[in-house]
């Protein structure tokens, strides 16, 4: 199968501060992050003994639990249906958009610091995409309730789904960071036969996919 450069796999990441499962501020979430963040000392003279490892962070155990496999879904191919659950617990299934185009987007996790600046530029571009006659549809691993705080704090106006286990994210390949150990951020855009127009995928300019997307739409 073909790909094209949006879909290539293991493309340079910025690291996102991932979001702990535990309350903000505690240990947990501060382990968390500091295991996203570049290390940048260096040892010399003495060899210093080795430190018991910290329990990976949920979003990244479900990440490397994936076996994420790149190129399931390209352009011009009909990806899988799917039906889970928004922010409000309630099923939401893909098919049901047929008849207009669709943007769908995998991010890895809620409240990161750039999966929130790409959620909150959907937001605010929202109204050209609904002027485009398009729908948006944000997908993670994290559960519902997680997307319902989500969407609430940032009052984002479209549906966020709970893909927990990762199971569409298999089913439609997209292709993680860091050989697997971060969850991708890929944007489809389906036209309104539900056939895939544009792949983009960028983990640096999380912003960026809503302007790439735009595009497209209005290109359609």
């Amino acid at each position: 199968m073909a790909f094209t450069p949006a879909t290539a796999c293991c493309n340079p990441s910025l690291l996102l501060a991932p979001r702990a499962s535990s309350s903000r501020g505690s240990p947990a979430r501060a382990q968390a992050q500091l295991l996203c963040t570049p290390s940048t000392s260096a040892f010399h003279g003495r060899v210093r003994a080795p430190v018991a490892a910290a329990p990976a962070p949920r979003w990244r155990r479900a990440a490397a639990s994936t076996a994420i496999v790149c190129g399931k879904v390209s352009k011009g191919s009909v990806p899988p249906n799917f039906t889970l659950k928004d922010q409000n617990g309630k099923p939401v299934s893909l098919n049901k958009f047929k008849g207009k185009p669709v943007v769908v987007y995998f991010y890895p996790a809620d409240e990161t610091p750039g999966c929130t600046k790409q959620a909150c530029a959907f937001r605010d571009s929202y109204e050209k995409f609904k002027k485009a006659g398009a729908e948006v549809i944000g997908i993670s691993g994290d559960d519902a309730a997680s997307h319902k705080a989500f969407a609430q704090k940032y009052r984002l106006p479209f549906s966020l789904l709970a893909d927990e286990g990762n199971r569409v994210r298999k089913e439609w390949g997209v292709p993680g960071d860091l050989f697997g150990t971060l969850p991708g951020r890929q944007t489809y855009v389906l036209d309104k036969n539900g056939v895939v127009q544009y792949i983009y995928n960028n983990q640096f300019q999380p912003e960026k996919h809503i302007g790439e997307t735009l595009k497209i739409l209005q290109s359609l």
